[in-house]
């Protein structure tokens, strides 16, 4: 968030972070590695969601909560201690709906901030999403369609964070279903549902193109005059153009618009454009 002032709810606010999801659009990077645990400018997004909720004051067991289904074991050591975590059961996630409803009791009559893991936002202002709640309306973070974009909510898409009173939440059932239909429609239905404009870049990351896209932004925001992001453990001696090399990893070769993930190879005959580089050899194109 910008500005150093921390957002006041009228009400008690507790927040949940959906870290649940397979994230089968990225497959193979998330073959081994949950979609919350991909790096986005060298870190994992679960870290920059939690990040982003300290800035809002929200840290903690008592505050915090984290859900986890697919490859849970990885999750619950990545929130070492930093949030509650709450394991889903069964053979399937229980979606954005299921996942909240699952810790209701926690949550204990509190509004709930519930940001998406795979959110990458950078550069706007989360403080109007909070600054103010009385409890009751339902409000989503949304920015402007783009050219060629279709708005979900009015002339606005969702960007990734929603806040949810209460009376909406306690009705939930722990059972695969979405806060699209269970909560933002019946609040928009209502004459209850605000959506507060987010200024900055938001991205979902869900697909290779998004990934990227996110990976590059964050590098040309916060790297060195090449527009990349390179982990001091990385051995680069090829040639690279806005890259984001991950930990460990080893560049011979070139490398324009890329991703190279931790401990992730390219040769020193390869020349690698808009892609992501997973091990020795694993490249997923972001075209498409």
């Amino acid at each position: 968030m910008t500005g150093a002032a921390v957002p006041v709810a009228a009400v008690p606010v507790a927040a949940v972070v959906l870290a649940a999801g397979e994230g089968r659009r990225l497959r193979p990077l998330t073959a081994a590695v949950p979609k919350a645990l991909c790096p986005v400018g060298n870190t994992p997004l679960l870290d920059l969601a939690l990040g982003r909720l300290a800035g809002l004051g929200y840290a903690g067991a008592a505050a915090v909560a984290v859900n986890a289904w697919y490859l849970a074991d990885q999750v619950v050591t990545a929130v070492a201690g930093r949030a509650k975590v709450s394991r889903e059961p069964g053979t399937a996630p229980l979606g954005t709906a299921g996942g909240v409803a699952l810790v209701r009791d926690w949550i204990a009559g509190r509004g709930v901030l519930v940001c998406n893991a795979d959110a990458y936002l950078h550069g706007g202002d989360l403080a109007p999403l909070l600054a103010g709640w009385d409890g009751r309306r339902t409000r989503i973070l949304g920015v402007a369609a783009g050219a060629g974009q279709a708005g979900e909510f009015g002339r606005y898409r969702f960007a990734g964070c929603s806040l949810l009173p209460w009376h909406r939440v306690a009705g939930l059932a722990a059972e695969p279903a979405d806060l699209v239909r269970t909560v933002w429609r019946p609040a928009e239905r209502d004459g209850e549902l605000d959506v507060v404009d987010y200024r900055g870049t938001y991205l979902d990351t869900g697909t290779p193109r998004d990934y990227l896209a996110a990976n590059l932004h964050a590098a040309c925001a916060g790297a060195g005059p090449d527009g990349s992001i390179v982990d001091p453990t990385a051995t680069v001696t090829g040639s690279v153009r806005r890259a984001v090399i991950g930990a460990g990893a080893t560049v011979r070769g070139r490398l324009d618009r890329c991703v190279v993930w931790p401990g992730g190879y390219v040769d020193r005959a390869e020349g690698l454009a808009g892609v992501i580089r997973y091990g020795r050899a694993g490249t997923v194109p972001a075209a498409g």
